[in-house]
């Protein structure tokens, strides 16, 4: 399976295996191990945490449920669980930004462009089927690389605070 495969398909359907926003952390853990622990996302609280699967980071909440989840691509070579990614895991990277609409195109998967995070050296697009979010770099006089791809966070707002639990 190609990079380009996988991101659409991720794009597509708002999944990568069990890894979806809200789902459950345990589930994921089932599905594709331990992952690094990269830390917490505030210098002020235990939670959400970052965790990393090669290339694939997951932000999870403090009851359990993934929030965020990216999928960076500027780095050399990216690395995905090849338990949900296929083959080895591992892709080159450095997409243009033609061949992943092209990609999105072929998949059927309708796109617009996303004007908030357009702007100075990058631009960005959104998929309507399931909210992800390309972004691309813009390295000067050349066409567009892609950065990350990412997928929304569900709106989930854990209220179920206990004392201490967030520090």
């Amino acid at each position: 399976m190609e990079i380009l495969d996988v991101l659409t398909s991720v794009a597509k359907t708002g999944r990568l295996g069990q890894v979806f926003s809200g789902a459950d952390w345990n589930d994921v853990t089932a599905e594709l191990g331990e992952p690094w622990d990269t830390g917490t996302m505030s210098r002020n609280r235990k939670w959400p945490r970052l965790f990393a699967y090669g290339d694939l980071e997951l932000s999870v909440c403090r009851c359990g449920k993934v929030s965020l989840i990216c999928v960076q691509t500027w780095r050399d070579v990216v690395e995905l669980p090849p338990s949900v990614a296929g083959g080895t895991g591992t892709f080159p990277s450095g997409l243009k930004h033609a061949d992943v609409v092209s990609a999105l195109d072929r998949a059927g998967c309708s796109w617009k462009p996303h004007a908030a995070l357009t702007f100075g050296n990058q631009c960005s697009l959104t998929v309507m089927q399931s909210g992800a979010n390309f972004t691309f770099e813009i390295p000067e006089g050349e066409e567009p690389v892609l950065n990350v791809m990412g997928l929304p966070g569900d709106g989930h707002d854990c209220s179920a605070r206990t004392a201490g639990q967030d520090h």
